[in-house]
This record gives structure tokens, C-alpha cells and sequence, in this order.
């Protein structure tokens, strides 16, 4: 399976560095099997680090059926209550240290923000505010949490979004 990463540079080598901690699934290596998701990604991370980088999309071969074999597994399907109140913890406090190796779930992109932060101040309930994201289409993230979880991740190339 295809997965992409978009970013500034060439990503050959995966490692587990995020500078914010308080992302959808906390700290880890996040792709996405969508690849526009992955090229509007790139530009956004582009314009916001100028002029001495590009906007790259990194695409790796995932071996998904030895992962689901071998590596310990978040699976959300859809957005749910658990989904919700995870992606809600984790963008407060960052995700606590667990066994998980590999998340895999709807991106809680620009289009869901105002959702969550309603449920986050209580103008919202949890039922109000799902069923707000279940009228959304999301795209899915996979959040690689540990080098266990990326040796099942191979670089294939990259290439500049726009210039394909």
C-alpha cells in the first residue's frame, strides 16, 4: 500500500521527531494513504518555512498485512466518541506513553477544528459534535508511533507537489 508524507524536504529515512506534541495522535511519524491530502500538506508546510525549501511529497511502500500482524494497533474507523475524546486529549496534553506502535483514523483537519473546539468549551455535546463530523469526509492519517512501527515503511521517491 501507498502511503505519503508531504513536508519541505526529502524524507528517505523516517524518524520520530514532531516538534509539536499535540497533534491528532500525539508524536510520531504521520502519513496518509490520500495523496492530495499529502500535496496540500507540502504547500502549506512550504509557505509557512519560505523560500529555501520546496513542497515535497514523500511516497513509501507500506507492507499493511505484516504491520497488522506484527505491530500493536489503534484502529479508528470513522469518528466516534473514542476517536474524539482521544484526538481531544492528545491536542491538550499530548498522547500519554502507551503500547501502541501504529494509529490509524480521520485527520481532525481545519474543516473539524471549530467542531472539536465547541465540544472542548462544552458548547457542544459529544452526540452534537459527532454527529457534526460524521457529515464530513475525512481523510485518514496513519500515525507511525516507534521505529518498530516504521521498519514496515520503505521509501519509494519524492517528488515536488505541483511539479508532477
Amino acid at each position: 500500500m501507498k502511503l505519503y508524507h508531504g513536508t519541505n524536504l526529502i524524507v528517505e529515512k523516517p524518524i520520530i521527531a514532531n516538534r509539536h506534541k499535540t497533534l491528532d495522535f500525539g508524536t510520531g511519524f504521520y502519513t496518509t494513504p490520500n495523496e492530495e491530502q499529502a500535496q496540500e500538506f507540502a504547500c502549506k508546510v512550504f509557505e509557512r518555512r519560505g523560500r529555501n525549501s520546496a513542497a515535497i511529497v514523500n511516497v513509501y511502500e507500506f507492507d499493511y498485512a505484516a504491520a497488522m500482524r506484527g505491530l500493536t494497533v489503534r484502529n479508528y474507523l470513522h469518528p466516534d466518541e473514542d476517536w474524539l475524546k482521544f484526538v481531544v486529549h492528545n491536542r491538550r496534553y499530548g498522547r500519554e506513553s502507551d503500547v501502541t506502535d501504529l494509529i490509524i483514523g480521520p485527520v481532525a483537519n481545519d474543516d473539524v477544528f471549530a467542531t472539536i473546539t465547541l465540544y472542548t468549551i462544552g458548547e457542544l455535546t459529544i452526540a452534537e459534535a459527532i454527529q457534526r463530523l460524521k457529515v464530513k469526509d475525512l481523510f485518514s492519517q496513519y500515525l507511525f508511533c516507534n521505529d518498530k512501527a516504521l521498519s514496515y515503511l520503505s521509501f519509494a521517491s519524492a517528488y515536488e507537489a505541483g511539479a508532477q
